[in-house]
C-alpha cells in the first residue's frame, strides 16, 4: 500500500490529543484585537483551545492520518 499524503493546510491547523480527540483553535483572533474590536472577555475566550465536533472528526482524521 502507498503512504496517504497528509493535508498541508489541515496539519497546521489541527492537532491531535492522546485520547483521539482533534483540538483546533478559535476563528476571529487575527485582528481588530484592541480598540473598536473586541473586549477583554471575548480575547480571553478566543485563547482557549476547542475541539472539533465529533460531526467533522471522522472526516479530518483522513486528512492528518500520521499525527
Amino acid at each position: 500500500m502507498p503512504k496517504i499524503k497528509t493535508h498541508s493546510g489541515a496539519k497546521k491547523r489541527f492537532s491531535v490529543t492522546k485520547t483521539g480527540k482533534i483540538k483546533r483553535a478559535h476563528a476571529y483572533k487575527s485582528h481588530l484585537l484592541n480598540g473598536h474590536g473586541k473586549t477583554t472577555k471575548t480575547k480571553r475566550k478566543l485563547r482557549k483551545e476547542a475541539y472539533v465536533a465529533s460531526a467533522n472528526a471522522s472526516n479530518l482524521k483522513v486528512l492528518i492520518p500520521y499525527k
